[in-house]
């Protein structure tokens, strides 16, 4: 739908950067009037913090345990490492400056336009990786209160998209950051505010002990089922260092002998598949595996009816339209060979986010892009194929199949010759139901903690008036 808007022309005038989109004019006049009638004083996050921005480090240095690296993906996630990556532990000394303090407010500065935030606990425990930002309080500062403000308030993420530029991606800088707006509020009042905050806090933390990472209720089940032995698996995972026959080279199609492929902990999970299925993903697929469309820029259409689901869109193992563009129908028409149906199950195969996938659970007009591949199955249980792609053993095969010297590559001729478990239907649909039961509980438990978060909403917004 068409957005129209009238606005002042002298108005353009006062934006630092004459843009005159909706965003930076309705939006920040809407902004500036809340100030203006705010009973409070308001300043800039400068006054109280400086801020500290992260390093590009690079991907090939990725190790399986280490120092964890924040990661834009990582912020607002109370830094799962169960989807974090690993440093070696000399960067702790080669990059202090990246390391991050206790107290520290970590805060997302790219993506959609929506403020991110963590609060540090604990002192060089974690470096900061480019595009995230670090505020380090200045003397005398309630950095909790402080936190609570950037983590709650609305208008604060107000201001947020409102500094963000970008066409394709949104972004602002640090030095835009610190000049976002808050309100001045008296020491006392700061901490009535947290004594009114950190009991819901508590409650939110003591849910969120209770949740169990999917890979980890996934992990469980597959393993009772069929005999993984995570323990062993764990075990080998930590040998750095072993010695290869030669010839074992010659035993792949590509003469392949880098340390992942070869490793111990791959060939003991190869072995461990093998034990108990001959069959491979090949035997079961409707059609071949197939990479998707690449796309230009013009091919883009805010008023167009399909998505283009990229690696952004199914980063968290599920379909996430609001991440997804949309595209043009003629683009779509010329391309129907790669969209998407009910059932299919859609890869990401490059870079960082390989090995990610996501379930088509519903039916949605959307072309699958070119860093990801397409697995339509037949006569298999989507869900049962689904859970076992996230599971520990097959990530790691297709962590130590990927090819590449800096950005890591795997194939659909790769994908569809690694072991399929091969049970009956019955049996993947009693696995699926025992999962999915489990994983539903983790979803009432984030409702949760989304109705305590509403909570605080209430408080920030209600003393600051």
């Amino acid at each position: 739908m068409l957005k129209t808007f009238t606005v002042d022309f002298a108005e353009f005038s006062q934006e630092s950067l004459v843009r005159s989109n909706y965003k930076t004019t309705i939006l920040g006049v809407e902004i500036k009037k809340h100030i203006q009638k705010a009973a409070n004083k308001f300043v800039r996050l400068k006054d109280f913090f400086y801020i500290v921005s992260g390093f590009a480090f690079k991907s090939t240095d990725y190790e399986q345990e280490g120092l964890p690296l924040i990661r834009i993906g990582d912020v607002g996630n109370d830094f799962d490492e169960n989807n974090m990556v690993f440093l070696p532990e000399d960067y702790r000394e080669d990059y202090q400056r990246f390391l991050l303090k206790k107290d520290d407010i970590v805060v997302s500065l790219t993506g959609d336009g929506k403020l991110k935030s963590d609060l540090i606990l604990e002192n060089d425990k974690y470096l900061l990786n480019q595009r995230v930002g670090s505020l380090r309080a200045k003397e005398n500062t309630n950095v909790l209160f402080f936190y609570y403000l950037i983590n709650y308030y609305s208008l604060t993420k107000k201001q947020f998209y409102w500094w963000s530029n970008g066409k394709t991606q949104l972004n602002i800088s640090p030095f835009d950051f610190l000049k976002i707006k808050i309100p001045l509020i008296p020491k006392l009042k700061q901490d009535q505010i947290v004594a009114q905050i950190e009991p819901i806090e508590k409650k939110i933390k003591e849910l969120k002990a209770q949740i169990r990472p999917p890979q980890e209720v996934i992990n469980k089940v597959f393993a009772r089922e069929f005999g993984f032995d995570l323990e062993k698996f764990e075990k080998l995972k930590k040998i750095k260092n072993y010695y290869l026959d030669i010839s074992l080279a010659s035993q792949n199609k590509d003469l392949r002998n880098s340390v992942a492929f070869h490793q111990e902990s791959a060939q003991f999970v190869m072995s461990e598949l093998k034990k108990i299925t001959k069959s491979k993903i090949k035997h079961f697929i409707n059609e071949p595996i197939v990479l998707g469309a690449s796309i230009s820029p013009s091919n883009f259409d805010e008023q167009g009816e399909h998505y283009y689901i990229s690696m952004a869109t199914v980063k968290n193992y599920c379909l996430e339209l609001d991440d997804s563009q949309l595209i043009s129908s003629e683009y779509a028409k010329n391309n129907l060979n790669k969209a998407v149906n009910k059932y299919d199950i859609i890869m990401t195969r490059s870079g960082v986010a390989i090995g990610k996938f996501a379930l088509i659970e519903e039916d949605v007009n959307g072309i699958f892009a070119d860093f990801t591949m397409r697995i339509r199955l037949k006569d298999y249980n989507p869900y049962f194929a689904y859970y076992y792609f996230r599971s520990e053993y097959f990530q790691h095969l297709i962590h130590s199949n990927k090819k590449g010297l800096q950005n890591k590559n795997i194939f659909p001729s790769q994908i569809q010759e690694l072991p399929m478990i091969d049970i009956s239907l019955e049996k993947q649909q009693k696995i699926v139901d025992e999962i999915k039961e489990e994983l539903d509980k983790q979803k009432e438990m984030k409702q949760k903690i989304e109705s305590e978060r509403s909570k605080i909403d209430e408080i920030i917004e209600n003393a600051i008036k």
